[in-house]
């Protein structure tokens, strides 16, 4: 859960309905926007219709954070069949993410050197949701009527 959560705080800052920022055609008129990305975790159209047609559950919404973080362990379960990347590694699982499976596999992130430290930038933040997590683990329990009932 610490890489998705890390994944998609920075591709949407957690912004449900978080877009990417237009184009403007002769520098003073919105025009389209880079890609189709959308929600929390800024998945383009095609992905998402990808995942919905593999989950079979077309009701799901990019804008819903449960589905979104759905969506972002679906994509690195692919990640990490297709392109042998350990479950562990926030930061290839990042790459692989952000260049898509096929584009990771053929090294376009190798052309982009900005990109590694948004990547480690990705492995770091990981690392706090990992830590976080561990030190309030306990608290996360359930409440006493559910530690009484599974006695």
């Amino acid at each position: 859960m610490h890489i998705a959560m890390s994944i998609m705080n920075q591709e949407s800052a957690f912004k449900h309905r978080a877009r990417p920022p237009r184009r403007y055609l002769l520098g003073i008129i919105p025009w389209r926007r880079a890609s189709s990305a959308y929600g929390y975790a800024q998945a383009i159209d095609g992905t998402w219709l990808e995942y919905v047609r593999d989950t079979g559950n077309y009701s799901r919404k990019r804008s819903n954070f449960a589905d979104a973080t759905d969506f972002v362990h679906w994509y690195m379960n692919e990640a990490i069949r297709r392109n042998n990347v350990a479950k562990s590694d926030a930061y290839n699982l990042y790459l692989n993410y952000h260049e898509g499976i096929g584009g990771f596999r053929s090294g376009t992130y190798k052309q982009k050197p900005w990109l590694n430290g948004v990547a480690l930038k990705v492995q770091r933040g990981a690392d706090n949701y990992r830590a976080q997590y561990a030190s309030c683990k306990e608290s996360l329990k359930p409440g006493f009527w559910e530690r009484l009932l599974s006695y």
